[in-house]
């Protein structure tokens, strides 16, 4: 689900707590949490509604002066209606992560067997952050096409490795973050 600066200002200001989207299938569910580089909204309910249904105070909610506001937003889309229900929980724990330059041998030990388990039989790690080194603000077609992947597999794979702080996304393209940079200083016995 993405969520434009706009709107996750409203959510985390507290003027809106509420989205609507419409899909063939929900991309979020209740319970969860939605991590971007402003912040992590939780996600509080995810409901099927009818769009006969939307209320006015839903719209308000929304940020929607009125129902043809929604209809616009929504446009053409295909699928079911949904509307979920956010609120804003802080800031991105993956900032602080990606500005320490410093690894202690514990947090290396565990980067290193999570990176591990990520690479599974067929390693890619290594390859995709010196890539991301040798080429900070590449197009993710671009490095893909580099490695041989498919684009969505490559671009799951960066989050993957931003999730833990070492990497960062850019306008185009990515850049190894801080902690990115200093995993791989390390011995390549660490990794």
């Amino acid at each position: 689900m993405l969520i434009n600066a706009e709107d996750f200002e409203a959510i985390a200001s507290g003027r809106f707590d509420t989205a609507f989207r419409r899909w063939v299938r929900p991309t979020v569910k209740a319970g969860g949490t939605l991590t971007t580089a402003a912040g992590v909204l939780a996600i509080d309910a995810v409901d099927v509604v009818g769009l006969n249904a939307v209320t006015p105070e839903d719209l308000k909610r929304a940020g929607f002066e009125t129902r043809s506001d929604l209809d616009a937003m929504l446009g053409s889309r295909e699928g079911t209606l949904y509307r979920i229900r956010l609120r804003y929980l802080g800031e991105d724990p993956r900032a602080a992560l990606r500005e320490s330059a410093e690894i202690s041998d514990a947090d290396a030990d565990a980067i290193a067997e999570t990176l591990s388990r990520m690479d599974g039989s067929t390693p890619w790690v290594r390859r995709t952050l010196e890539l991301i080194a040798n080429e900070p603000g590449q197009s993710a077609h671009e490095l893909a096409k580099a490695l041989d992947v498919p684009q969505v597999k490559f671009k799951g794979n960066v989050r993957r490795l931003k999730a833990l702080g070492l990497t960062e996304s850019l306008s185009v393209g990515y850049r190894l973050s801080a902690r990115g940079q200093a995993w791989l200083a390390r011995p390549i016995a660490s990794a």
